[in-house]
């Protein structure tokens, strides 16, 4: 089935090329989150178990949309942990971590991801895609709170 609407087909393999590789790397941090809500220890234990919930609940939602814009745009969305390994450079977490290195290890993952962001908007507003360009801003917003969250954690 054919996408009739929106931008060229050109520009909207462009667009989901850029979501792909944000789906990715928005799976690998939420991998990285959840693990690490499991395996948090320490005197701040409860805060962070608490606060590393909370955001990995907000990717689980926003994976799915992403994932759902890349289908509206006439594109497969990659799938597994293969192809999200192909495209993503974010490592696994380590359960070994304290608290202040998982806390640094998320709050870099989360800067590479915003990175990823960064480099995925331009194609969507050249395309006028203002749906993904919304999409992508939103993802922003979540993910630079995400990271003073993080960084506020550290003291």
């Amino acid at each position: 089935m054919s996408v009739n609407t929106g931008p060229s087909a050109k520009d909207r393999k462009a667009v989901a090329d850029g979501l792909s590789k944000l789906l990715a790397d928005s799976y690998a941090v939420y991998l990285k989150t959840h693990g690490y809500h499991w395996n948090v220890r320490g005197p701040n234990f409860s805060q962070l178990h608490t606060l590393f919930m909370a955001q990995y609940t907000e990717m689980w939602t926003a994976i799915d949309e992403v994932a759902e814009r890349i289908r509206a745009l006439g594109e497969l969305a990659p799938q597994g942990y293969g192809a999200f390994g192909n495209l993503s450079a974010i490592k696994d977490g380590d359960p070994t971590k304290n608290a202040e290195a998982m806390l640094n290890d998320l709050i870099e993952s989360h800067e590479t991801l915003i990175a990823t962001l960064y480099a995925a908007l331009p194609s969507a507003q050249e395309a006028g895609d203002e749906v993904s360009a919304s999409l992508i801003s939103d993802r922003l917003t979540a993910h630079e709170k995400h990271v003073w969250m993080l960084r506020s954690s550290l003291g």
